[in-house]
């Protein structure tokens, strides 16, 4: 095999890679054993566990604070809204994300509730003290409280909004005023449909659905066909780790205390809903004893940092496999971004980096493509004279290598190698959603979608072409014409990728141009200067 066939196979092979990974990333997230309840930690009663009986329309209550826009229904006291304020929505950049909602185009709420001695659950009613609320100038916080009698218990249910955060503090409090203990569960789900997210990206398999953490077996994603078949296995039991839901660039989840038991469920609930939660025991309330517990609620933009606000909670920014590789891309990314102050900048000053790393491997490479230039004549000849002795052939074209010092396999190395770079980078402009919505300049007003115009991919489409001309031309008329059309494939395959990675494209081939252009002309006239 010559390298331009050796060339063919890894181009071949990068594309057939690059649509193994994101299906494996879409319909096979990694299996895991589930384990066995674990002794001497009451979760909750016996029977006991959340029914879901839709979503009853009731008064809604409206919070606004400096990130969030949300309302609270005083049926179950849910979580039925929550808008981003400082995210753009997918299709109108005008208008603010929406993360969770009822009335849209899917449903995706949170709810809590108590479980036993006739407590309120998320189907519960519950009065408001207003209808509105306000973090105010100068306050770090704003307080929901809904409240639901009954004539032996009094429970307040409170929502904490956090100034420039994106955790909310969700709890209860319960006063027993009857004559006998009470001995609730408290449980908190996020209820979901099975539509995909609206995104630019469509044809990009990003996933969506439940997810949990837990010390034991790490970040589990659970898919909701597993659910619906009752396939699904992750940890139940634990005393650590979150449930969430997730999907492109955004993530909610439950955040309990460290160190408190809890049991982890998924269910499917009807009508392509599905939620996933966690439960907990609260012990016994004597009469007279009131109590007072609370629990987090992240729900925002998924980030690396997130293992800030939770252990593993930034395994909701996947890059699957190139993990490793990713990660310290990103990191210098958003290095860079913070020197120049915009994202397609620190691309380049990020791609110009990465070429200098493999300078020598480069350079290595373009030697050799130069030297195989060169001896395109003299190869031309064996062929001609050896063409129908295989045997013969092979030798003579291994003598010539020999003779003019080249290496067939010194240009596909760099190729290779580069190989999970140009994925890890793919990944980390995808699926960061800093990358969310940032511009360029022009008309590229979001390097995380196709450039609209195509522009870009056609830059880099000519680039190809010129590279395409530097490189020796092959001596099989079938593998020319391949490596003609190579452009234009790789052209319209760009025009579905994230204009980032374009742009990484398109800056990495002027750079290998102008360097394979200097090696070539300095070889080429080597000999000439020589005698």
């Amino acid at each position: 095999m010559d390298s331009r066939r050796l060339f063919l196979f890894l181009v071949f092979s990068f594309s057939i890679l690059m649509v193994w990974d994101g299906w494996q990333r879409h319909k096979h997230p990694a299996p895991v054993q589930a384990a066995a309840q674990q002794p001497g930690q009451p979760v909750a009663a016996a029977g006991q566990s959340p029914k879901f009986e839709g979503l009853k329309k009731a008064d809604a209550v409206s919070v606004k604070t400096d990130i969030f826009a949300a309302e609270i229904s005083t049926a179950g006291g849910d979580l039925r809204r929550v808008e981003l304020l400082q995210h753009h929505d997918a299709k109108d950049k005008n208008k603010p994300f929406v993360l969770l909602e009822e009335n849209g185009s899917h449903v995706y709420v949170a709810q809590t509730g108590l479980l036993g001695n006739d407590l309120p659950t998320h189907n519960s009613g519950f009065t408001a003290e207003q209808t509105s609320y306000t973090l105010e100038e100068g306050k770090d916080s704003v307080t929901v409280k809904l409240t639901s009698d009954m004539p032996f218990a009094k429970v307040s249910k409170l929502y904490t909004f956090h100034r420039g955060s994106y955790l909310i503090d969700i709890g209860y409090e319960v006063e027993n005023i009857g004559a006998t203990p009470l001995s609730p569960s408290v449980y908190f789900q996020l209820v979901r449909d099975n539509s995909q997210p609206d995104t630019d990206m469509k044809f990009v398999p990003t996933y969506t659905g439940p997810a949990v953490y837990t010390e034991q077996e790490k970040f589990q994603k659970v898919e909701f066909s597993d659910i619906e078949k009752n396939k699904a296995k992750f940890i139940k039991n634990a005393d650590n780790g979150w449930a969430g839901m997730l999907q492109h660039y955004f993530v909610s989840a439950w955040l309990p205390k460290q160190k408190t038991p809890r049991e982890y469920f998924t269910k499917n609930l009807g009508n392509n809903l599905y939620s996933v939660g966690l439960i907990s025991a609260l012990g016994t309330i004597q009469p007279g004893q009131k109590i007072s517990f609370s629990n987090q609620l992240y729900s925002g933009p998924a980030q690396s940092k997130l293992d800030e606000v939770a252990p593993g909670l930034g395994l909701t920014v996947d890059y699957g496999w190139v993990t490793v590789i990713a990660t310290p891309l990103f990191w210098l990314l958003t290095i860079l971004q913070g020197i120049v102050h915009n994202w397609g900048v620190a691309v380049i000053v990020l791609t110009i980096l990465i070429k200098l790393a493999f300078f020598p491997l480069s350079a290595a490479s373009y030697r050799s493509m130069a030297k195989m230039r060169s001896a395109a004549p003299k190869m031309e000849k064996i062929k001609k004279l050896y063409g129908d002795d295989r045997e013969r052939l092979h030798k003579e074209m291994m003598e010539l290598y020999k003779t003019e010092k080249i290496n067939p396999l010194g240009g596909c190395l760099p190729v290779l190698i580069q190989i999970p770079v140009f994925i890890a980078l793919y990944w980390a402009i995808l699926s960061s959603v800093e990358m969310r919505h940032a511009p360029f300049f022009g008309w590229i007003s979001d390097l995380s979608a196709a450039d609209p115009y195509y522009v870009l991919p056609l830059i880099m489409g000519l680039s190809m072409i010129v590279q395409t001309r530097l490189n020796p031309t092959p001596p099989d008329p079938m593998q020319a014409k391949v490596m003609q059309i190579m452009p234009i494939v790789f052209s319209v395959v760009f025009f579905f990728f994230p204009a980032g990675l374009v742009l990484y494209s398109i800056v990495n081939n002027l750079l290998s141009i102008a360097q394979q252009w200097y090696i070539t002309k300095s070889i080429e006239t080597a000999p000439k200067g020589a005698a």
